[in-house]
Formats: structure tokens, sequence, C-alpha cells
């Protein structure tokens, strides 16, 4: 096990069920300095462990383990932390009590200050539900937070997305396998349906015109989808992935006490700076829907990113240019 696990105990969730022997797993990179000033949060995307985010984490990099103390917490429901596939009865598979994004919040900064002895970060850096996690961090503690990278995200997820998933949603469930709302079986047919829905918003109608899925070491558009989408979700747990789409479903930082659904307070309510940087061709979380949000943060800067990449355009392990144009954005925003 290369990670660490952080007992939570019985954690008390926003649905009002309590989660017993809560288990957040993470994992550290570089040394947390004297006065604990140089830490930053990486929280993990949609179906992502803390192994998918490793690659922009490097000397030199934006995110540079020699300058940095990072810290990857893995999303509950992600296979590693509490989820439903790791849950002791009665609460597994489809009793397990779902984590939203604030209660995942809530269990980090447990976390940081419990383990760590840390009560205010450098910055929180994440893409998609990793972004989404960044900005609900900026509003629900906005002392704790120094500055906010979020790349692909909305602090709302916007409601397009929420139909978007709800078809992912339906592809999965679709299997036979599902019944009385969990998977018995490992639904091979859901999990290649859930793939192919998913290829088409990955990436933009250009990149796929312009046949970039050869980038891939595919020989067709229909190996690409096969052995990139759904040998990706072939390799998940399904009852997990359920679970991560109920709470990407319900992402919204204004959902919570303090703000009672009021989304402009709780964004005025960030108080770090904010670099946002959504793609050009992203179809989950649009320039335009980042901008209506950011116009309501008191210090944020509103960055695309110029690339038919679409969605993953904010996270390019295997593309060069916008990795490069994503790490000198983000060390420009950290240095300045």
């Amino acid at each position: 096990m290369d990670y660490q696990i952080f007992e939570a105990g019985d954690v008390v969730l926003q649905s009002g069920l309590t989660c017993r022997g809560t288990k957040l797993a993470y994992k550290t990179y570089g040394k947390l300095n004297k006065d604990r000033s140089n830490a930053i949060l990486h929280p993990t995307s949609f179906g992502a462990q803390h192994l998918d985010a490793e690659w922009a984490i490097r000397e030199g990099a934006a995110l540079d383990p020699s300058k940095y103390f990072i810290i990857i917490p893995n999303l509950f429901g992600n296979g590693l932390s509490s989820s439903p596939s790791n849950t002791p009865s009665p609460f597994d598979l489809g009793r397990f009590p779902h984590f939203t994004l604030v209660d995942n919040v809530r269990v980090q900064e447990r976390m940081l200050r419990e383990v760590f002895g840390i009560e205010r970060l450098a910055a929180v850096h994440g893409f998609s539900m990793g972004g989404q996690q960044a900005l609900h961090w900026a509003a629900m503690f906005p002392d704790k937070v120094g500055k906010v990278i979020a790349i692909c995200a909305t602090a709302r997820l916007p409601v397009h997305t929420w139909v978007v998933f709800e078809g992912i949603k339906s592809a999965l469930t679709g299997d036979p396998a599902w019944r009385d709302g969990w998977f018995h079986e490992h639904p091979v047919r859901g999990l290649r349906a859930m793939g192919r829905v998913y290829a088409g918003w990955g990436f933009s109608q250009a990149w796929y015109r312009q046949g970039l899925y050869r980038s891939f070491g595919a020989s067709s558009l229909e190996d690409f989808i096969v052995s990139h989408y759904e040998a990706r979700f072939l390799k998940r747990n399904a009852n997990d992935l359920i679970s991560m789409i109920w709470t990407v479903q319900r992402a919204d930082v204004s959902e919570q006490d303090s703000f009672r659904g009021d989304l402009g307070a709780a964004l005025r309510a960030i108080r770090a700076p904010v670099l946002a940087m959504p793609s050009e061709s992203d179809f989950y979380f649009t320039p335009d829907d980042v901008r209506s949000e950011m116009a309501q943060v008191a210090h944020a800067t509103v960055c695309p990113i110029p690339s038919i990449w679409g969605h993953r355009a904010g996270n390019p392990v295997t593309h060069k240019p916008d990795a490069d144009f994503i790490n000198d954005q983000v060390s420009r925003f950290l240095a300045a």
C-alpha cells in the first residue's frame, strides 16, 4: 500500500446518515516545512485515485515536491477512501451513506489539522471534481486557503452537466446486474456502455475530426473507444462509480447551512485569489459557466486553456502543449 489512512471515526454526513469507521486515503509528496506554510492540497477527480494525479508532481514543475508539501486526498467513493466496495455491512453496496463534496472537504480539513497540524494551506489545486473541491475549500474555510487553482471546474455543477451524468448513470444501470439499488455482479455490459457515452464528452468535435485518438496508439476510432474508454471503466467497481456520480450530481458549494442555497453568497465568501482555467472546448464546465461564477469572486482570474482536447485538456497526461500551458500559468500564479 503506497498511501496512508486517516481514521476519521463516525462522521455524520449532510444526508443525515452516519458513516461509521470512516477512512480517508491520502498520499503525500515532499516535506512539510517547520512553520507548515508550504502545504498544497490536491484532491482527486471523478473516477481517479492518487496515482492518476501523480504525473503533475515533479521537480521543476508547478507542483514541485522539493518546494511544496503536496497532499492528495482520495475522494470518498473512489475505492480507496470509504466506498461502497470497502465499507462493511450494513452500509456497504446500495446502503452506502453517500458523501457530498462538503462532506469530503470537512473530513480533509480534519485530517490536515489532526495528522499534520496544518491550519492554513498555501493552495488548493484540483482538476474537474478536484477543482470543485478546491472552490468548496475556499468558500467553506476562507481563512485556511492561500490560493486556489480550479482547472475545468465550477463550484456548482452546471445543469447541463447534471444531465450528462444522468445519461451516463442510465447507461451503467441499464445492465441486468443492477438490482435493488446496487450491482450484484460486475456489470460488463453497463460499464462498456458507460465508456461509450463518456467518450462523446471527454474530447471535442475538432479533436475527433482531426483523428487525434490515434495519439493514444489506436488504429481506428472503434479501437480507441474499446481500448481507452471501455477498458478504463471495466477496471472500476461499478458501485463505487454510482457513488461518485451521486456526489458529482449534488456538487454545490451553496448547499450548506452557511449559505442556504445562495450561490452568490458562497462565491463572495471566497477571499483567496483564484486561478480558474476552463478548457476552451470543454463540454462539462464551459468557459461561460466558469466566467459566470468567477465574476462573483473578489479576486479571480479566468485563464482558458487554448485547446481542442475538451475536458481532458485540464488533465493533459499525454498532451505536452496543454500540460506546459497549465504548468506555466500555475507556476506564475503560485509565485506571484
